[in-house]
């Protein structure tokens, strides 16, 4: 008789009470559960009691534990060796990654939220914030009272860097190396749980980043127990994921069970894949069409919603369309050649994408399709490369100019505020913000963090330390890097890291802000301004600099302007005849600007000659 689990790994609560565990160990040729801690263990000093799983088909082991209990602390051991192996599938790491698994009940959570109902995708705006810096805490539980803010800025989905049990208590989260278990030193499965049962109490979506395409270098456990890795595929950090040889359907099965347990367990709203295209899988039911079908399945049998945004670098909408096209189906992916346009307009000829993204005409071509590469020859990759983005609709690409990528991936860690002027970033926001697409922000930007975003570990083999700071050194050869370069590992890093929320109060800081927020307000008091299905005219001034973005459609008219130009530009732009009311201008003495453009109301013949100050955006509408 089939035992009732919930996950096909693991060790969990059975409704009669019983402990059980199922793990897939093929290498080995026994496996038994060691009880070291909690209910089920023994006294101290006393040796403790092991339970040998018994074998099943396919390479799977599994039994019940007696006398465990949530909170028995455990580990397996394979064969005859004398080392003790954490869980692949751990719930909780109570000690981080060395020490043992705990065995959780997720039905023992008293959840407040029954029900929660997310806004269109088409009306999301992503805020990726890291847990470790976003407060003082560094915890799940300290980011709850930030939420009024956020809600308050008009946030309607955080993106969770990645949260998988990592080494240490400092990382980004891409080292992570237990897929099931929330890091121990941000609070856990239950801190996780309460975050989002707050973020629901708002009506804040949750979405955590997940990596699939590897695991850290320490602390990992799964290649002793069965092949997960192949050497078929090289990746930037080893060996591939074995999505598609020999044994891989039970690898398959140990990733999308993980998504399943977080979308069940602990009721996130969906997840942002890393690097899909370090993902390598050929086959005929690709892993991430596999991925897509189940999380969207089990999000519908359970009364919700579940999305899915690749962050890709192929340019390829085959990850967006549906099953019947030959697609993926995930919901959406990021639009990096978006964000590369727009930073070569805005920083210049410093940015490291001129090569690629140098000419005006790319930003506008990132303006109203997302992708600018869609086969042509590409200079940096030195091959064509991309396709069209259609049949792809708009609101199924995520456009940003920060994230944590663009900011921590440079030596200093250094934001836009420390390499643009003020004006410019005003520009910067109202691109991304007025944009046909869905927009995400990192953590500060909204109000111009000074503080950097550096790249942190906490890894405790020096060999491994070294390494690392030897391959940030080789990742950034294009820049100068001396002595003085952030060390990842020293505890300095992370905390410089750290931001600082209450700096929006005040001066620039609070005048960027407030322009951040009315932007926000100004897409949901406009509703074409999101509108996939609205009509759309992207407009490009290549010698002034300057965009025009008319959209039209059910939910009114508007015109977006947004000038470049680093001088005073006059410009002939077709405006559609009538009259038309300026709703939002940077240069207003709101926004420390030096006063706007339109004071009352445009009445346009068809074509209006505007003299536009240095770096302008403004937003004209009518009903």
């Amino acid at each position: 008789m089939p035992v009732p689990r919930r996950r096909a790994v693991g060790v969990e609560v059975l409704p009669d009470g019983c402990v059980h565990a199922r793990v897939w160990a093929p290498y080995a040729d026994r496996v038994a559960v060691v009880l070291e801690a909690g209910a089920g263990a023994s006294n101290e000093g006393e040796e403790p009691p092991q339970v040998m799983l018994t074998q099943e088909e396919r390479g799977y082991r599994s039994g019940c534990l007696p006398g465990a209990a949530p909170g028995t602390r455990y580990r397996f051991r394979l064969g005859d060796d004398a080392g003790l192996l954490a869980d692949p599938a751990s719930r909780f790491q109570p000690e981080g990654v060395h020490g043992p698994s705990q065995v959780v009940d997720p039905e023992a959570f008293a959840w407040e939220v029954a029900s929660w109902e997310l806004s269109p995708f088409r009306d999301w705006v992503l805020y990726e914030l890291h847990v470790g810096t976003f407060t003082q805490e560094g915890t799940f539980d300290a980011v709850i009272p930030r939420l009024p803010y956020l809600k308050d800025l008009g946030i309607t989905a955080i993106e969770l860097m990645p949260i998988a049990q990592f080494a240490g208590e400092r990382n980004w989260g891409y080292d992570g190396v237990l897929p099931y278990a929330a890091q121990h030193s941000y609070g856990g499965p239950d801190g996780l749980r309460r975050l989002v049962d707050a973020c629901h109490r708002v009506g804040i979506a949750v979405i955590l980043d997940v990596v699939y395409n590897h695991l850290g270098p320490e602390g990992s456990v799964v290649h002793r127990f069965g092949p997960y890795f192949t050497a078929h595929y090289r990746t930037p950090w080893g060996d591939a994921i074995n999505f598609d040889g020999p044994d891989s359907d039970e690898v398959r099965e140990f990733f999308i069970e993980s998504a399943l347990m977080w979308l069940e367990e602990c009721r996130v709203d969906g997840f942002r894949i890393d690097a899909v295209h370090q993902i390598y899988d050929p086959q005929a039911q690709p892993f991430l069409a596999e991925l897509a079908a189940a999380v969207h399945d089990r999000a519908a049998a359970l009364g919700r919603q579940a999305f899915l945004i690749a962050e890709s670098d192929l340019n390829d909408p085959k990850l967006l369309l549906p099953r019947d096209q030959g697609g993926y189906a995930l919901d959406a992916q990021w639009a990096d050649d978006f964000c590369h346009a727009l930073e070569v307009q805005i920083v210049g000829e410093t940015s490291t994408y001129s090569d690629d993204f140098g000419k005006f005409a790319a930003l506008a071509t990132a303006v109203r399709q997302a992708f600018v590469y869609t086969g042509q020859y590409s200079t940096a990759r030195r091959r064509r490369f991309g396709r069209s983005p259609q049949p792809a609709r708009r609101d199924q690409f995520v456009v940003f100019l920060q994230n944590h990528d663009q900011v921590g991936n440079r030596p200093g860690g250094e934001r836009l505020g420390h390499i643009i002027p003020f004006p410019r970033r005003k520009l910067a926001a109202a691109a991304v913000l007025l944009a046909p697409f869905v927009p995400l922000l990192f953590m500060g930007e909204e109000y111009g963090e000074p503080n950097p975003f550096l790249y942190m570990t906490d890894h405790g083999s020096a060999a491994l330390v070294e390494a690392v700071r030897a391959g940030r050194r080789k990742d950034f050869s294009r820049w100068e890097w001396d002595d003085g370069a952030p060390d990842p590992q020293d505890v300095a890093t992370f905390e410089r890291s750290r931001i600082q929320p209450h700096l929006h109060e005040a001066g620039e800081h609070r005048a960027l802000h407030a322009f951040y927020r009315d932007l926000l307000a100004l897409r949901r008091a406009l509703p074409v301004l999101t509108d996939p299905d609205a009509t759309r005219e992207v407009v490009e001034r290549d010698a002034e600099r300057v965009l025009m973005l008319h959209a039209r459609g059910d939910g009114g008219e508007t015109v977006a302007i947004l000038g470049f130009a680093d001088t005073e530009t006059g410009v002939s732009l077709p405006i559609p005849a009538g009259d038309w009311t300026p709703r939002l201008d940077a240069c207003d003495a709101t926004y420390l600007g030096d006063g706007v453009v339109v004071t009352d109301r445009l009445v346009s013949e068809g074509v209006i000659e505007l003299m536009l100050p240095p770096h302008a955006a403004l937003v004209l509408a009518r009903e």
